[in-house]
């Protein structure tokens, strides 16, 4: 499937090309990445000495926290330009809102942002996109884009995931729901009642989900006319919210080696098994993959947020890279600004953080007492596990004919996938855009989940050194299970840990989000985007509905329509208010 792209401003392209070898970015992943030169040499990757269109551009237009602050009263700042802070910025400016986002990177899209080295584009995060179609109301980020006139090109993948499991069961998602289903019974030919079932509870939960039109939860007037308007799926939503995808799947299911292939789905998608992932999470997931498919941006996913950046200047709006944040400013309790580290000032009618909770109330209110309800979320939520990232460019040649754009590898234990290291998720984006590495040459993007501890308190040398052989081991086990002479293919390997991670990303110990303490009561205990304090609100994974491209999405869109009824840009009732918000609190003291 192939959208139709808007013309590129000349500041910041709609698109990201592969660009020539020469053209290298100042490094994302700048310590320690390995390369093998074309002698055959291991070398240490350069820093590169000019910055790439892109970026320059960016700087220019924007302006770093060396072209001066001021600008007025604000509707809007948002601290981070992810995903979830750039669609509630670009939602907020379609309606209207004077909205400045301040980004401490050169470039936007945190997780969800590239670097180029040496011919090859990489994705930071995951190239597994969702909510990229042209049908439906879950299409998130299809209407992000054309909320600020932005359109981009993208790839249909004919599958979401191959699964490589232990006892040599494997498992293709395919596209085709039809086909997903026939596989996955042939392999557990006794449960198809069971599958039937479990998949088919999802699909009632999404079809409801598709059908609204999505919007703040905290914002009654659209509660109550989605009500009124659709009764059965607002009634649906409700009775699913306090549940979880394990025990659903264990009213049809016995099977136990398949409840652990429903672990794994959802391990995937939240980096917990199926009885900590909340069902609506996984029925959104587990059915966009089959209703609109996973779809890949041509030039690769930075592609997004740099459109996005892109519609925002359109709309009159700003974003400024090197604004590194330190403080939210506060006024009679009252969040009215930020300061930058340089000291300078910005205010306005409403902040937006899109840092992790942890590190908004950690660090740009550390001087503030935490609030009952961040104590609450802390009660309920630990920090997940961050990655150790390896991205490799490879020849081509080692690749068989056919070979899937995403894998699962989980070898031989069943009790290591939520273990440090034990499972590896592998995509080869190259498989659906060749543009993204030289010609001749495929991206190999591995992760697996880390914790920061088991990189803390060492020298700078045995830091390297371990980097090193922990992404050497992980390579020999890909290579023994998918993809024989791998080692002697790479042409180019970076290497990221957690301490990269929370580096380049600004995020708490690297953390992918937040990770529920026990068993959580569905996704009652997810705060919402506003927050106890005035002015202030979140957005981002940290915020219901939770983790993956799709929520934090879907997290932008809500935290906008909350902020634009506030600030009279939308239709409000603050008697409703007041109501909602106190029943809502209230189901969360339940969680």
């Amino acid at each position: 499937m192939l959208l139709p792209l808007a013309p590129a401003r000349p500041h910041a392209p709609a698109l990201l090309p592969a660009p020539p070898a020469a053209a290298r970015p100042a490094r994302l992943w700048a310590s320690g990445g390995l390369a093998r030169g074309a002698g055959g040499g291991v070398r240490r990757g350069a820093l590169a000495s000019e910055k790439p269109p892109a970026v320059a551009a960016a700087e220019t237009a924007g302006g770093g926290e060396e072209a001066g602050g001021g600008g007025g009263v604000y509707d809007a700042i948002v601290v981070g330009s992810g995903i979830g802070g750039l669609v509630a910025a670009t939602q907020l400016a379609a309606k209207g809102a004077r909205v400045l986002v301040l980004e401490k990177y050169l470039i936007p899209g945190g997780s969800s942002g590239y670097y180029r080295r040496d011919g090859f584009t990489f994705d930071v995060g995951s190239s597994v996109m969702f909510g990229f179609s042209d049908k439906g109301n879950l299409n998130l980020i299809t209407q992000a884009l054309e909320a600020v006139g932005r359109r981009m090109q993208v790839l249909p993948d004919p599958s979401t995931v191959h699964f490589h499991l232990p006892g040599d069961l494997s498992v293709l998602v395919h596209r085709k729901y039809e086909d997903f289903l026939n596989e996955l019974i042939s392999k557990f030919p006794h449960e198809e009642e069971g599958i039937l079932q479990f998949y088919g509870t999802c699909w009632k939960i999404f079809n409801s989900l598709n059908s609204l039109e999505l919007k703040s939860l905290e914002e009654p007037l659209y509660l109550f006319g989605q009500f009124f308007q659709k009764p059965l799926e607002c009634l649906t939503l409700a009775y699913y919210l306090p549940q979880n995808a394990g025990d659903i799947a264990r009213k049809f299911i016995k099977d136990q080696k398949l409840l652990s292939f429903i672990d794994a789905e959802c391990f995937i998608v939240s980096t917990v098994n199926a009885l900590q992932t909340p069902m609506i999470n996984a029925s959104m997931v587990l059915c966009d993959r089959h209703f609109g498919g996973i779809n890949y941006p041509v030039g690769g996913v930075g592609g997004i947020a740099t459109s996005l950046a892109d519609g925002l200047v359109d709309k009159g709006s700003e974003i400024r890279y090197k604004a590194n944040v330190t403080n939210v400013i506060l006024e009679n309790g009252k969040a009215v600004g930020v300061r930058l580290s340089n000291g300078k000032e910005f205010f306005a009618k409403t902040v937006i953080s899109n840092a992790t909770r942890w590190d908004t109330f950690g660090k740009l209110l550390k001087d503030k007492e935490l609030p009952e309800e961040e104590k609450n979320f802390q009660k309920n939520y630990v920090k997940a596990p961050s990655f150790l990232s390896i991205h490799m460019g490879v020849k081509a040649s080692v690749l068989p004919a056919g070979t899937d754009c995403h894998h699962f590898v989980l070898e031989d234990d069943w009790n290591n996938l939520e273990k440090p290291y034990g499972s590896i998720f592998l995509s080869i984006p190259t498989v659906l855009d060749p543009s993204l590495a030289p010609e001749g040459h495929h991206i190999l993007h591995i992760f697996t989940t880390a914790g920061i501890e088991d990189w803390e308190g060492l020298s700078r040398k045995e830091y390297e050194e371990k980097k090193e052989a922990v992404a050497n081991e992980i390579i020999i086990r890909l290579e023994k299970k998918l993809f024989p002479g791998l080692q002697d293919s790479i042409v180019l390997k970076e290497v990221g840990s957690p301490k990269t991670h929370r580096r380049f990303l600004a995020r708490n110990d690297g953390t992918y989000g937040p990770m529920p303490r026990g068993k959580p009561k569905g996704l009652l205990a997810m705060p919402f985007n506003t927050t106890s304090i005035d002015g202030l609100y979140c957005v981002g994974d940290s915020c219901f509905p939770g983790q993956g491209v799709i929520a934090v999405a879907f997290s932008g869109v809500m935290c906008a329509h909350r902020v634009a009824a506030d600030i009279g840009l939308e239709q409000r009732s603050p008697v409703l208010d007041a109501g909602l918000l106190g029943l809502l609190r209230w189901l969360r003291t339940l969680a």
